[in-house]
């Protein structure tokens, strides 16, 4: 059975038009020749990127949605790794059905098609809330007063103040 993969890559913005495409088509029969099969191209063109990338401030967006049973990953990445042209890259691999439903959404997306559109409820479990605890009676009112606690300190003088105390009064008889 075919896992389904997804591929995006940004190329350097000095390429021109025509070379960017190259390098998508380039990726493409890449795939092909490794197993794969391309099921859809999208091609974001040129955006402004997050932070500098080898002194890049925009990149060329491309993403390659395709098929294929896992040989191509290696050869793809290692291929992406030598190329002058790639900024950066990644390859996803989606496996659950969220995962499958959310791949098929972006590839009819890319395609022009509708896309499916659900509910996360249909698709992820529901969020339930913990429930809530029972509120806590204010100290003082169920259960008489409480005494509040003396620092240890204060405990162990006020224990020898009464010892001596007790002593003096021992004596004294």
């Amino acid at each position: 059975m075919s896992k389904r993969y997804e591929t995006a890559f940004i190329l350097k913005p000095t390429l021109a038009e025509e070379e960017a495409n190259a390098k998508i088509e380039f990726f493409s029969e890449l795939i092909a020749k490794n197993g794969g099969e391309i099921v859809a191209v999208e091609r974001l063109g040129v955006k402004k990127l997050a932070y500098k990338i080898k002194k890049f401030e925009r990149g060329f967006y491309a993403v390659i949605y395709f098929t294929s049973d896992g040989g191509v990953n290696k050869e793809l990445e290692r291929v992406y790794g030598i190329t002058e042209d790639i900024l950066r890259f990644i390859v996803i691999k989606y496996e659950t059905k969220v995962e499958i439903d959310a791949w098929e959404n972006m590839v009819n997306r890319a395609k022009g098609l509708p896309f499916k559109e659900y509910r996360l409820s249909e698709t992820v479990r529901e969020y339930r809330p913990r429930p809530q605890r029972a509120p806590r009676a204010p100290r003082g009112e169920e259960g008489g007063e409480r005494r509040e606690r003396q620092p240890r300190g204060e405990e162990i003088a006020e224990e020898a103040v009464a010892a001596d105390a007790n002593e003096e009064i021992k004596g004294v008889e």
